[in-house]
C-alpha cells in the first residue's frame, strides 16, 4: 500500500496556545482623567501664587503705613526720607538735601522705620 502524499494543510497543524490569564480591569470612573490636572493645578497654587499673593499683601501694607520720618529704598536703589506722604506718592529727601516725589508704587522696602511720636 502506497501512503499519499501529505498535504500542506496536514502539515501545517495549527498549535493552540493557552491564553494569558488576564485579569478583570477595573471600571474607569469618569473622575479620572479630571483628577491629574487638578492635582498638578493645586500644586501649582499652593507652591508659587500663594505666597506671591502673600508678599505683595505684606508689602502693600508696609507702602500704606509710610509717614513721614521713614528711610526707604526704591526700585530704582534710591534711599531716601520720606518728608511729605500723598495719596499716590512721597516726597522724598535724598541724602544731598535735594527733593524728588516718588511714586508709592516703587517702594522695595523700608531701612528704617519713623520714630514714633511723642505724646
Amino acid at each position: 500500500m502506497t501512503e499519499a502524499p501529505a498535504t500542506d494543510a496536514a502539515m501545517t497543524a495549527t498549535v493552540e496556545q493557552p491564553a494569558p490569564e488576564q485579569t478583570p480591569a477595573a471600571p474607569e470612573s469618569p473622575w479620572a482623567g479630571f483628577m491629574m490636572p487638578l492635582l498638578l493645578i493645586a500644586i501649582f497654587y499652593f507652591m508659587f501664587l500663594r505666597p506671591q499673593q502673600r508678599k505683595e499683601k505684606e508689602r502693600r501694607n508696609m507702602i500704606e503705613t509710610l509717614r513721614a520720618g521713614a528711610k526707604v529704598v526704591f526700585a530704582g536703589g534710591i534711599i531716601g526720607t520720606i518728608v511729605e506722604a500723598s495719596e499716590k506718592s512721597f516726597m522724598v529727601e535724598t541724602a544731598d538735601g535735594s527733593r524728588m516725589e516718588v511714586m508709592r508704587n516703587c517702594v522695595q522696602g523700608v531701612v528704617e522705620s519713623a520714630a514714633p511720636a511723642a505724646k
